[in-house]
């Protein structure tokens, strides 16, 4: 079951024509994330702080299907596809109603915080992302 975070399109994310400019898809992607980690009960900043670690986007692939729209509501969804010893891989949808307006894979490589090395992801946060779901 995916997780999903909702989003509002405001007129900053829109071009001239009122379309949401094709970056900021990243831009609620990244932020489901961040609610979905938090979800979890993981604050990125207590990982960096505490643990030492930070998640990093290593690769995307994403395709546009239809655009979005100033004020609209959409729904953003983070799915774990693949989990390894440093990296993750997420599958995540943009939607508005029932049409999907966006796909992406992301890989996200689990970095040491001081030299963004990539490190083995703590086990308590593999196990949470693979055993439950938020």
């Amino acid at each position: 079951m995916a997780f999903v975070w909702p989003v509002r399109v405001y007129w900053e994310d829109t071009d001239a024509g009122g379309v949401v400019y094709y970056a900021n898809y990243l831009k609620f992607m990244e932020r489901a994330r961040s609610e979905w980690l938090r979800a979890f009960g993981f604050e990125q900043d207590q990982l960096r702080d505490e643990a030492g670690v930070v998640f990093v986007v290593r690769r995307v692939e994403i395709d546009y299907l239809a655009p979005a729209r100033f004020n609209d509501a959409l729904d953003v969804s983070v799915s774990l596809y693949e989990a390894g010893r440093a990296s993750l891989v997420v599958r995540q949808e943009l939607v508005r109603g029932s049409a999907r307006l966006a796909k992406a894979e992301v890989t996200l490589a689990c970095v040491d915080a001081a030299n963004f090395k990539p490190v083995r992801m703590p086990p308590m946060i593999l196990q949470a992302l693979t055993t439950h779901t938020p």
